[in-house]
C-alpha cells in the first residue's frame, strides 16, 4: 500500500460502495454514472473527512496529543467530523468557525453542521474573517499555545495550503479501492467527477492514481476560488502528495482539470444549475447533495454531458463526498417545491 509508512487511526467505514445511476444516467442521455459513495464512510453522517482525517489524527496520536483544533466555515462537514473523530478516540477538541457565507437565514448558524457540533459539545471559537487562511490558521496556532501553558499537548489541523497534507494520504487509498472496486466489477473507467476545494481530496486522488499508472482524468469542480488558483493549489499538493508516496509519475499541468462555472455568486451561495442538480439527483436516485460541495460538483458533471465533454459510452465517476447536514442550514431551497403539510395538520 502506498500509504502504509504513515500512521493512521481507523474512523471510516471502507470500502464505499461503488453504486450505478441508472436512473440518472437515462435522464440525462449521457455516460453511465456511477457514485463513489463517502457519504457513506460513517463518523456523525460521514464524508470524505473520515478518510482524511485517518492520517491528520494518525499524525496526532503519534505525536501524544490530547487535543485537537481545525477551523472551517460555519457549515463545515471537516469540523463537524473533527469533532465527532475526537470524541470517538477519547480526544478534547476546540473548532473555530470562520464567516465566509453572508446573507444566509438564521437555520445556516442554527442547524445542520451546526447543530452536531453543539450535540456533540466541542468548545467553539469563532474567527471574523471568511477568506484568510493563514489568519485562521494563526488564531488556531495562538490557542494552541495557550493550551501549551495550561499543560495540554495539541493538535492543529490546518486550513492553508502551507503544511504537509497528511490528509490527501486518504484519498490515495481511495484512489486503490476505487480501482480495485472497478476491475472486480469489469468497469473500466473514463473520468472522475469531484469537487475541488481544499485540494485535499482531488490532490490524493490524482496523485494516487498516477502513482498506480492509471490516467483516468480528474474533473474538478471549483465551489471555493476561481480555477487559476484552484489549478495552481491542485497542481502543488499534488506534488506534495506524489513524493510523499515515493511517486515516480510526475503530476504535469495537464493533469490538472478544473472548472469554476458553477461556483457563483460564491461559496455555499445557491444558483440555478446547482439546485436542478440537486433536485435531479434526489428524484431520479434518492441521493441527496449538498448546496456547498456535491451539489456544485454534480451541476460540473451534468455540464460536461450536456457539452459532450463526457460521451455516451464512458463510464464516469462521480465522487459523492457527503455534506448532507448542510442542507438543513438552507430552507429556502424549497420556497419553490410543494409545500409539505406540518405535523399537525396531518390528518
Amino acid at each position: 500500500m502506498l500509504t502504509d509508512q504513515y500512521p493512521r487511526v481507523e474512523l471510516s467505514h471502507t470500502p464505499t460502495p461503488l453504486e450505478s445511476l441508472k436512473n440518472l444516467s437515462d435522464t440525462l442521455q449521457g455516460p453511465n454514472i456511477w457514485a463513489k459513495r463517502d457519504d457513506c464512510t460513517g463518523l456523525a453522517m460521514g464524508g470524505n473527512k473520515a478518510r482524511q482525517l485517518e492520517f491528520y489524527i494518525g499524525d496526532a496520536v503519534s505525536k501524544g496529543a490530547d487535543t485537537l483544533l481545525t477551523t472551517g466555515a460555519v457549515q463545515s462537514n471537516h469540523v463537524r467530523m473533527t469533532i465527532a473523530a475526537a470524541r470517538k478516540l477519547g480526544l478534547e477538541v476546540e473548532v473555530q468557525l470562520e464567516k465566509r457565507v453572508d446573507g444566509r437565514q438564521p437555520e445556516y448558524y442554527d442547524s445542520g453542521n451546526p447543530f452536531l457540533m453543539r450535540l456533540m459539545g466541542a468548545r467553539i471559537h469563532t474567527y471574523p474573517v471568511g477568506e484568510d487562511e493563514e489568519g485562521a490558521d494563526r488564531a488556531l496556532n495562538e490557542r494552541a499555545e495557550q493550551l501549551r501553558r495550561e499543560g495540554r499537548n495539541p493538535y492543529v489541523i490546518p486550513l492553508s495550503g502551507n503544511h504537509i497534507p497528511y490528509g490527501s494520504l486518504g484519498y490515495v487509498k481511495c484512489a486503490e479501492e476505487l480501482l480495485l472496486q472497478a476491475m472486480q466489477r469489469s468497469v473500466s473507467i473514463d473520468a472522475i467527477v469531484l469537487a475541488s476545494g481544499s485540494a485535499t481530496t482531488h490532490s490524493g486522488m490524482l496523485a494516487g492514481l498516477r502513482a498506480l499508472g492509471s490516467d483516468i482524468p480528474v474533473y474538478g469542480i471549483c465551489v471555493r476560488r476561481d480555477q487559476n488558483a484552484q489549478a495552481e493549489r491542485v497542481l502543488k499538493k499534488s506534488a506534495q502528495v506524489a513524493e510523499m508516496i515515493g511517486s515516480r509519475a510526475a503530476i504535469t499541468e495537464q493533469d490538472v482539470w478544473v472548472d469554476d462555472s458553477m461556483l457563483y455568486p460564491g461559496y455555499g451561495q445557491l444558483n440555478d444549475e446547482l439546485l436542478e442538480a440537486m433536485r435531479l439527483t434526489a428524484r431520479a436516485e434518492g441521493i441527496l447533495l449538498d448546496p456547498t460541495y456535491t451539489g456544485k460538483a454534480m451541476a460540473g458533471l451534468i455540464k460536461l454531458v450536456r457539452n459532450a465533454t463526457l460521451q455516451p459510452n464512458q463510464n464516469v465517476v462521480f465522487l459523492h463526498t457527503g455534506g448532507s447536514p448542510a442542507l438543513f442550514g438552507y430552507p429556502e431551497i424549497l420556497a419553490s417545491e410543494q409545500e409539505i403539510p406540518a405535523f399537525h395538520d396531518v390528518q
